[in-house]
C-alpha cells in the first residue's frame, strides 16, 4: 500500500509540474512566429505597401496593405498562428480580384513586428489599434473583418466592439479553452491564459457573419463551427467545405465560389 501511495504521489507531482510548465510556457505552445529582417523586401504581384502601427505601449507593429483597382472596401485580415506576412500575403489576390483592398497584420514577434505576445488583452488591443488606424482611410460600412484559425477569436472580438460590414471566420474554434481540452483532455481549461471565447462573443456581433470550415480539419475540429452555428443570427451562415483540411482553405475552389457570392 505504501508503494502505491508513493507512486500516486509521484504521478500527482509530475502532473502538477506539467500543468505549471504549460501555464508558464503557453506562448511558445500557441504562437509559432517567424521573423523577418527589417530590410526584407516583399515580392508580390500587384500594388501593395508596408504599413507601421504604434501599439499602446509604443511597440511597432507591421502590416501590408494590398490595393485593388477601384476598391469597394477593405478586408482586414487576421492570420493564423504560424509564419509571417511573406507567406500570408500570398492570399491577397483572392480578395483584390473581388474588388477589395486587403490589410494583413503581423502580430507582435511575427515578421517585422516588434516585441512579443504576452497576454490576451495585449493581443486584442494591438488588433484594435491597427483597425482604428485604417478607419481614417476606409468607411467602416465597407470593411470586412476576416479571421483565419488563430485569428478567428480576435476577429470575432473586434467585430463585437466595432461595426464592420461583415465578419468572415475561416476554421473558427468554439473557444481556445475548448480547443485545448479537446486535444489535451487531461489539461484543465482554466490553465489556458488565452481563452479567446468566440462562443461568448459571436452573438454580440451586429454585422452579418459567415463561417467556413473544412469537414476534414485536423487542427480545429469542424464541429466547433457546428456549435457556433447554433449561436448565430438567423441570417448568418455556415459553409462546410467537403474534404477540406485546415490549411490551404483560401485556395479551395468551393471557398472561392462562396466568397465571391458573399462579397458581391
Amino acid at each position: 500500500m505504501k508503494v502505491v501511495l508513493i507512486v500516486v504521489g509521484v504521478l500527482a507531482a509530475l502532473y502538477v509540474l506539467l500543468c505549471a510548465v504549460l501555464y508558464v510556457k503557453q506562448e511558445s505552445l500557441l504562437f509559432f512566429p517567424s521573423r523577418l529582417r527589417a530590410d526584407y523586401r516583399f515580392r508580390f504581384p500587384g500594388r501593395f505597401e508596408e504599413r507601421w502601427i504604434a501599439a499602446a505601449d509604443g511597440t511597432r507593429l507591421h502590416g501590408l496593405l494590398f490595393h485593388a483597382p477601384h476598391p469597394k472596401g477593405l478586408v482586414f485580415y487576421l492570420h493564423g498562428n504560424g509564419g509571417d506576412l511573406s507567406s500570408w500575403g500570398e492570399a491577397a489576390p483572392t480578395y483584390t480580384r473581388l474588388g477589395y483592398d486587403v490589410f494583413f497584420l503581423d502580430y507582435r514577434g511575427y515578421g517585422k513586428s516588434g516585441g512579443r505576445i504576452s497576454s490576451q488583452n495585449q493581443l486584442l488591443s494591438d488588433v484594435q489599434t491597427a483597425y482604428r488606424q485604417l478607419l481614417a482611410e476606409y468607411d467602416e460600412a465597407d470593411i470586412v473583418i476576416l479571421g483565419y484559425s488563430l485569428g478567428t477569436g480576435p476577429a470575432t472580438w473586434l467585430a463585437a466592439q466595432q461595426h464592420p460590414k461583415l465578419l468572415i471566420l475561416q476554421a473558427p474554434y468554439f473557444s481556445m479553452r475548448d480547443l485545448a481540452t479537446h486535444h489535451y483532455p487531461v489539461v484543465p481549461g482554466f490553465l489556458v491564459r488565452y481563452p479567446l471565447p468566440t462562443n461568448e462573443l459571436i452573438a454580440r456581433v451586429p454585422a452579418p457573419v459567415v463561417l467556413f470550415h473544412g469537414d476534414r480539419d485536423e487542427v480545429i475540429y469542424y464541429q466547433s463551427s457546428l456549435r457556433l452555428k447554433a449561436l448565430l443570427k438567423p441570417t448568418d451562415r455556415l459553409v462546410l467545405l467537403p474534404g477540406a483540411g485546415h490549411n490551404g482553405m483560401t485556395d479551395n475552389l468551393e471557398y472561392q465560389r462562396e466568397l465571391g457570392r458573399v462579397l458581391q
